[in-house]
């Protein structure tokens, strides 16, 4: 009993504790800070359908069930996560949201806010959803006139609608707004801006018209072309296709949206992901697809040539790997499976590959240096590669130069080939440039690493609560 005679914890109904911890939805540390300090949460209550476990773990494996990633893994993967967080729960909700966190944005107390490093820019969706942006504003990227050559510090771009997600080339940004509505600026060489044949550049977020009555949740950008996923799992590309990357099964170039019938018979796509030159398609069921330039070994496939049809990245599907998520670099790429394990391949020169060497990798291969660690997110861009863990660690390796890996200078060489941690930091969300990178704390602070030549560093720790200010 308490001081005033009110029942103690330890008296009430364990059946009503345990919906109490379901309906105050938790977070894993939440959850570990109760099993620790009260043993009525730590025992053993015979509820559930793992019968020896404590109060806290029940709660935490219900809620792991009802987790988008979770569901959708076979039992076996689903084990096998669990034997990868040591059979406690806690820690397989904590590796599931901090994916979960690292893929859809970070949450701060004011919602959800996104940051993405274009070549030589930054892009920032705040919690209303509004889109700022600084560094080079060549070809018109960050909304202004081409008389504009830089923004030195961040400027509001004018999107008549809140933005869900963004994504920016050297050439062009794509965005999709919270009601599913995809618009495009920049330059329109080859048509990747998706409205036709209009030439030149825009420097204002256009409606892509076709799109219009089709809702979306993501785009990626190319060199010279743009991919968009509906709701519905569907793909659609359009701008160059001068290597098949459009994967509508020839070269030709397309103005307008134009849907990869490949992909419909293949599944439903749950992520995009563009290179230069390539494009990947990531199902729900695990299967990884490829399509457009082989140089560089990218599409995964073993061999060099160009594929305009979608093809599956038969590797993960002989080793029953799941993958879970996908990054395209400019001459590799990476990934992370349903276990927090991360695969590269493509070029390794500079060791953006992680295995220890330059080795070009034709298809992909663990990186053994990260076998102790659980991804959840990974991004590359020019010859680096970063990794982010469950535990908000950031790891980096490739090339260093400018600073853009964030590690101590190693004098002449600026190759690192192995995953090394970047001291200093917590990390949910990171995304890397040409020459610059941008990391998101768990809080939703912002850390800018490497060159800010063009002012795409010129922003405050701050800056996403700081917003309504601007």
């Amino acid at each position: 009993m308490g001081d005033d005679g009110a029942p103690g914890l330890d008296q009430l109904p364990h059946h009503l504790l345990q919906r109490i911890l379901q309906l105050g939805d938790f977070e894993a540390a939440d959850l570990a800070s109760l099993e620790a300090s009260c043993y009525t949460f730590r025992a053993a209550t015979g509820l559930g359908p793992i019968r020896f476990k404590s109060m806290t773990e029940n709660t935490a494996l219900q809620a792991c069930q009802s987790d988008s990633l979770f569901k959708r893994l076979p039992h076996s993967l689903q084990s096998q996560l669990a034997i990868r967080c040591n059979g406690n729960w806690k820690m397989v909700l904590r590796y599931l949201k901090a994916f979960q966190q690292a893929v859809t944005g970070v949450t701060t107390y004011d919602g959800k806010v996104q940051v993405v490093a274009g070549k030589y820019l930054t892009l920032f969706i705040d919690s209303r959803g509004s889109l700022y942006g600084c560094g080079s504003n060549k070809f018109g990227v960050l909304g202004q006139e081409l008389s504009v050559s830089e923004c030195r510090i961040p400027v509001c771009i004018q999107v008549p609608v809140p933005v869900l997600q963004v994504s920016a080339s050297s050439h062009h940004v794509a965005l999709v707004s919270r009601n599913g509505e995809v618009y495009t600026y920049g330059d329109n060489s080859s048509n990747c801006l998706g409205h036709g044949e209009i030439g030149g550049q825009l420097f204002q977020p256009r409606l892509v018209e076709t799109l219009k009555n089709i809702p979306c949740k993501q785009v990626s950008t190319g060199l010279m072309f743009t991919a968009a996923l509906t709701r519905e799992g569907e793909v659609y590309t359009w701008g160059s296709s001068s290597n098949g990357q459009l994967g509508h099964g020839d070269m030709v170039d397309q103005s307008r949206p134009v849907r990869i019938e490949a992909l419909v018979d293949a599944g439903h796509v749950i992520q995009v992901a563009t290179g230069p030159s390539f494009t990947f398609a990531l199902l729900d069921c695990g299967k990884l697809y490829s399509v457009g330039g082989g140089n560089n070994y990218c599409l995964g496939h073993g061999d060099f040539s160009n594929d305009a049809h979608p093809r599956e990245v038969l590797f993960f599907d002989e080793q029953k790997v799941f993958v879970s998520y996908v990054a395209a670099g400019d001459e590799h790429a990476v990934a992370i499976d349903s276990s927090g394990y991360v695969y590269t391949w493509g070029k390794g020169y500079c060791g953006p590959l992680g295995h220890g060497n330059e080795e070009d990798q034709v298809i992909p291969k663990l990186v053994e240096k990260l076998r102790d660690v659980r991804a959840v997110q990974v991004s590359a861009r020019r010859r680096k590669t970063f990794v982010v863990t469950d535990t908000s660690e950031l790891y980096g390796f490739g090339w260093m130069g400018l600073g853009s890996l964030g590690l101590e200078n190693r004098g002449t060489s600026e190759k690192i080939l192995e995953p090394e941690l970047v001291p200093g930091l917590r990390v949910a969300q990171v995304s890397t440039g040409n020459y610059h990178t941008v990391a998101t704390s768990p809080e939703g602070y912002l850390k800018g690493i490497g060159d800010s030549g063009t002012s795409q560093l010129n922003f405050s720790e701050k800056f996403l609560f700081n917003t309504h200010l601007l």
